[in-house]
């Protein structure tokens, strides 16, 4: 009723109610993706209270990671079945009980079910996957456009929520940190139940940049298991498909898993404050807001394949020249605004090459598996980069290896420009 009433007030002034539908999912991005971005705010202070290992906290870590690999493939599918609000709403449930349920823990154990568990199952159920499904179904003309803003929501939420978490952390309790991103998450899944909708002909309009009301597909009543699989099964087919999740596996690797669970212990190790680290964290969440959505815009216009092997290739460059800086405020600054311009650039000309590949239903699904990619690469990193700091006492050979691995992306996707879309 409320979706149907904005949509009448929107149309007298020529708005489309896509742009609502991008709005919602954009704040729940933001949220959502701060939520999951706070165990590495806490990582120092709770191996400071409980005298841990870093490798304590970063375990879990990395069993969220996984968590969320194993359910991403599922998310779409669930949103296909159920909806989007739904799943949204249950998304914000399970973040509720993550970041209420860290608060209280004491043991090593707990981290395993309230990061790993809770927080990987509600990561893995709205992802990227909610961007892909918006993104899809809701806009024609500006698709790449609207991706690169929901995903540069994505690293805005893991970014920028960043400092003032640590700052309540650091002044007050670390269990504090943990409130704007719970408060904020709960307020867009009651959102999303009063504004949400699947698709535009639900409120008898078309997706944006067509002008024909195209009618929902019929409602499924096949698990979401089975759909995904289904879907799975014809997409493997595809060699491009093997090249987004081989080139997703590096990217996940080379950003969220290292820089976003590493760089404050790393900018730690180099006596820079914590504080002061997430300073350049949230810089890095400007930059990476221009870059994402200047991501998007370009591929809507260039050749996708043509952006992903330059943004892997300037990737792989920063990440291996961080660790021979000076770690003085014009290095960090500078590496801040290059390596934020291109965090998550990947991801618009990802989306686009899989929905030209497997159109508007099947894509957001597919994009799941391929996301699932993503997150065990960030496994990976968060996991190994852990261990190797607490084995050698240095974060250098983890940059670097996640530097080469970005060139062996640019290599992967130059191997496999000559692949077309066969889905307009």
């Amino acid at each position: 009723m409320y979706a149907q009433s904005l949509s009448k007030q929107l149309d007298k002034f020529g708005i489309h109610y896509g742009w609502v539908m991008a709005f919602l999912a954009f704040l729940t991005t933001v949220f959502s993706s701060a939520s999951f971005t706070m165990p590495h705010v806490l990582i120092l202070p709770i191996t400071g209270e409980f005298d841990w290992q870093i490798s304590d906290v970063t375990t879990p870590i990395s069993l969220m990671f996984l968590t969320l690999a194993a359910m991403a493939p599922f998310g779409s599918a669930l949103m296909l079945r159920f909806g989007i609000s739904q799943v949204v709403a249950t998304t914000s449930l399970l973040i509720g009980l993550g970041l209420v349920c860290t608060t209280q823990i004491f043991l090593k154990w707990h981290l395993f079910v309230t990061i790993g568990i809770f927080l990987g199952l509600a990561a893995g159920m709205i992802g990227l996957g909610l961007t892909a499904t918006v993104a899809t179904r809701w806009f024609t003309a500006r698709r790449g456009l609207v991706v690169g803003i929901l995903t540069a929501g994505f690293a805005a939420g893991q970014l920028t929520f960043v400092p003032l978490a640590t700052w309540l952390a650091a002044n007050y309790d670390w269990r504090l940190a943990v409130l704007p991103a719970l408060i904020g998450s709960g307020v867009c899944g009651i959102s999303f139940l009063l504004l949400g909708k699947d698709w535009p002909s639900q409120l008898g309009l078309p997706p944006f940049g067509e002008t024909d009301v195209k009618p929902p597909p019929p409602p499924t009543k096949e698990n979401p298991i089975y759909i995904s699989f289904s879907f799975l099964k014809e997409a493997i087919k595809v060699p491009v498909f093997w090249m987004l999740n081989v080139t997703f596996f590096i990217c996940g690797l080379s950003s969220t898993g290292i820089v976003g669970q590493h760089f404050i212990p790393f900018c730690s190790d180099n006596n820079i404050g914590t504080v002061v680290a997430a300073g350049y964290l949230a810089l890095m969440g400007v930059f990476n807001f221009l870059g994402t959505v200047g991501s998007g815009w370009l591929s809507d216009r260039f050749n996708n394949y043509n952006l992903l092997a330059i943004y892997y290739g300037l990737r792989g460059l920063s990440l291996i020249w961080l660790p021979y800086s000076n770690f003085d405020v014009f290095s960090l600054t500078l590496w801040a605004i290059f390596f934020g311009l291109d965090f998550i650039a990947t991801v618009p000309p990802t989306v686009r090459l899989a929905g030209k590949f497997f159109g508007p239903v099947k894509s957001p699904v597919l994009f799941g598996w391929v996301f699932a990619s993503h997150q065990v690469g960030s496994a990976v990193a968060a996991f190994a980069a852990g261990e190797t700091r607490d084995s050698v006492l240095t974060y250098l050979p983890a940059f670097v290896a996640a530097g080469i691995s970005c060139f062996i992306a640019v290599l992967l996707v130059i191997a496999f420009r000559r692949y077309r879309p066969v889905v307009a």
